[in-house]
Order: C-alpha cells, then sequence, then structure tokens
C-alpha cells in the first residue's frame, strides 16, 4: 500500500492540532459497516506489530520464576512470582492499578491456570490475559514484539480507535503503520475494505481527518 497520501494526512492532523503539556498519540479510527457485530466471531479484536513502533514506553510484566525473572533483567517492566497470584486475589483493588499501568502480561505456562482462575476477572475485560511462555524460555524476544504491537478490539461498536504513533513521529513512519493496521483489520473482514466506512486519523485532543480512498491505493 502507498503510503504518500497518508503521510500528508497525518501531517495535516498533527498540524492542526493545538499542542499540549503531554506526548500526545496519533490515533486511527475505523467506523465499519455491514458488520454483524452482536455475534462476538464477527468483533475485530487483533494484536499488530507496527513496523515503525509505537514511539512510546510500552510497559510489559512477567509472571514467572526466578530464572525467567534473570533472563528478562533489562526487558521486562514488572515482574512478579507465583507467591502474588495469591496476594493479587485478595487484593484486586491494587492489582486493578497495576493492570491499568501494563500493557501486556507474560507468564509461564504452568502459572497459567491459577492466574485465570484468581486473576482472569480483572485481566479478561481488559483484554490483557498473558501470553504464555514455556518454563525457562528467554522471553525477551517476545517482549521486544509486544513493545512495538498495538491491540485493535472493536467489541461491539462499529467505531473504534487503533494507536498507530505519537506526534513527534515522522509522518512517513507513522503513515507505514497506519497502513500495516489497515492491511490487517480488513485481510480479517470478510469484505475486507468494503466493510470499513470511513477512516480518520487524529492526535488525542486534536481534529479528526478523514482519510479518502484515494489516500491508501
Amino acid at each position: 500500500m502507498a503510503t504518500d497520501g497518508l503521510s500528508k494526512i497525518v501531517e495535516e492532523a498533527v498540524k492542526s492540532a493545538k499542542e499540549r503539556k503531554f506526548k500526545e498519540s496519533i490515533e486511527l479510527a475505523i467506523n465499519m459497516r455491514e458488520v454483524d457485530l452482536s455475534d462476538p466471531k464477527n468483533r475485530v479484536n487483533e494484536e499488530i506489530p507496527l513496523p515503525k513502533g509505537r514511539g512510546k514506553d510500552i510497559k510489559v510484566a512477567i509472571f514467572g520464576s526466578e530464572e525467567m525473572k534473570s533472563k528478562a533483567k533489562g526487558s521486562a517492566d514488572y515482574f512478579f512470582g507465583a507467591e502474588d497470584i495469591s496476594k493479587f486475589q485478595e487484593n484486586k483493588k491494587d492489582f486493578k492499578k497495576i493492570v491499568n499501568s501494563v500493557d501486556y502480561f507474560i507468564a509461564e505456562s504452568n502459572l497459567m491456570a491459577g492466574i485465570g482462575k484468581s486473576l482472569g476477572q480483572v485481566l479478561g475485560p481488559r483484554g490483557k490475559i498473558p501470553r504464555p511462555l514455556p518454563p525457562g524460555q528467554d522471553p525477551n524476544a517476545l517482549i521486544t514484539s509486544l513493545k512495538r504491537t498495538v491491540r485493535a478490539r472493536s467489541k461491539d461498536k462499529r467505531t473504534f480507535h487503533v494507536p498507530v504513533g505519537t506526534r513527534d513521529m515522522s509522518p512517513a513512519d507513522v503513515a507505514e503503520n497506519i497502513s500495516a493496521v489497515i492491511k490487517r483489520i480488513t485481510g480479517k473482514l470478510e469484505k475486507g475494505m468494503n466493510n470499513i466506512d470511513s477512516l480518520y486519523v487524529k492526535t488525542t485532543m486534536g481534529k479528526a481527518v478523514k482519510i479518502e480512498a484515494g489516500d491508501i491505493k
């Protein structure tokens, strides 16, 4: 997919948005049509690696053994042992705060059943069920991948937003990320682009700029 048109859209969205005192994200707003979202199997729920990365720090937490902790030192942001699962079960309020500050969880596979039983009610609705890894496996490749990955979830709404970068990234890089997201999502829809009603790019608090069909050819 050519991205020159998308680059201009990103540039327009950034230029039209007032400078903020925080690092604004850039989002792709997707409006679908002719998709029965009352059926969960038709909903979009994709994790998409962005070719140019997220443009901001993404937090990854691990549930695992001391061996995995040692391997993940310097790459994972938080580390929890098996003993923390029951502790979090008893204090879900504190665990919710942790979950809200973490983007992705990884867990050794032998801990997954306990995590699901004790913490699934908190993790599941937020789309943060851990990725399982065999005990002792080096998690660094997965952590690196997750730190450049976005989650696209429509739930039962025909309009949803996907982060595609930050306003300090180059328009060309954000455009490449947008292209990857569109390609992945339309590849999952029965009618492809014909299931897309409209697409917009916007900064977190900025004006939405429409992507026309000619911009993504």
